[in-house]
């Protein structure tokens, strides 16, 4: 990875690992797939309008504007939906762990499915460390009893969805990055997606049409200013980057950084425990992502893992 995308890699482990905190504030107070879809709605026209500026206008052909819709709805409707109706009746931690665990593993499975990758057996173990370093960050609030049926159960499915689904789109999203440009993908995907989830916020949250015609608390707006400004409009824009010029598996290794950044801010500013084992699972999580975006680096010891498959170049 080149000292440009490791800086890339760098701002949206940090900016990602700081809208965790803006996404409590703002669901407390808002139907969370109203605010979600407002806020994807809201980047993806600005986004737009800068594509536009840059002259990134290039026709879509037919095939293209199908993967298109496929991946707005993977990436966007398909993901937040599920993930937040599925936080409902599954504890956070829980939760967390399920999400960010499977994010990783999802792109580099996908990656290798859809040949957007190689097989890399020191990638794939830098993948495990980190699952397990999420599982100790969050142990105190993992909890799976009740979980054994209804609607916990299927909640917790949803969650797992949700990062199948982001990874899905995510992979089938490359080949269209390359051809019409990150910003125009980041802003057409964002906008397609919002704009779904915003009719199945209208449908199902009970809430919602309200809170579209009333005042929120100031606490909400900033949280919503803060995700739209660092977590879409440049977030989002830097992961179709990095997924664009380093593939799959080291993008999706931000998801080992960013909770470890979350957990910090929270230590630092929410009052949150600081207790040893979360800063082992740190120490974990941001050593998968090390050995995740080294791997290339160290061929002979991929080799063996990989047991005799070749290494892509």
């Amino acid at each position: 990875m080149s000292p440009r995308n490791f800086l890339k890699f760098g701002i949206l482990c940090l900016v990602w690992g700081m809208t965790w905190i803006a996404v409590k504030v703002g669901i407390e107070r808002v139907p969370p797939m109203l605010f979600a879809a407002t806020r994807f709605m809201a980047a993806g026209a600005v986004l737009m309008a800068l594509a536009w500026a840059r002259g990134q206008r290039t026709a879509f052909g037919k095939a293209d504007k199908a993967r298109l819709l496929i991946v707005s709805l993977l990436m966007i409707t398909l993901c937040y939906g599920p993930l937040f109706w599925g936080m409902q009746f599954v504890p956070s931690g829980t939760a967390a762990v399920i999400e960010m665990s499977l994010t990783p593993l999802a792109l580099l499975a996908f990656g290798v499915a859809l040949g957007e990758e190689h097989w890399n057996g020191l990638r794939a173990f830098a993948m495990l460390l980190g699952a397990g370093g999420l599982a100790l960050l969050f142990a105190p609030s993992i909890d799976l009893t009740g979980l054994e049926k209804g609607l916990p159960m299927i909640g917790l499915v949803a969650i797992a969805w949700a990062a199948i689904s982001s990874a899905w789109g995510s992979v089938l999203a490359k080949p269209l990055i390359s051809s019409y440009g990150s910003a125009r993908l980041s802003g057409l995907t964002t906008l397609i997606g919002g704009s779904v989830l915003l009719i199945a916020s209208l449908a199902i949250e009970s809430r919602s049409t309200q809170s579209l015609v009333t005042p929120w608390a100031w606490q909400a707006v900033a949280g919503w200013l803060f995700l739209v400004v660092f977590g879409s409009l440049l977030g989002y824009s830097i992961y179709m980057q990095l997924l664009r010029d380093t593939g799959p598996a080291k993008a999706g290794s931000f998801a080992f950084v960013s909770p470890a950044i979350a957990v910090l801010v929270g230590v630092a500013f929410a009052n949150e425990p600081a207790e040893t084992h979360r800063f082992i699972g740190m120490a974990l999580m941001v050593l998968a992502a090390v050995i995740c975006l080294s791997a290339d680096r160290l061929p002979r010891f991929s080799n063996k893992s990989a047991a005799g498959v070749s290494r892509h170049r």
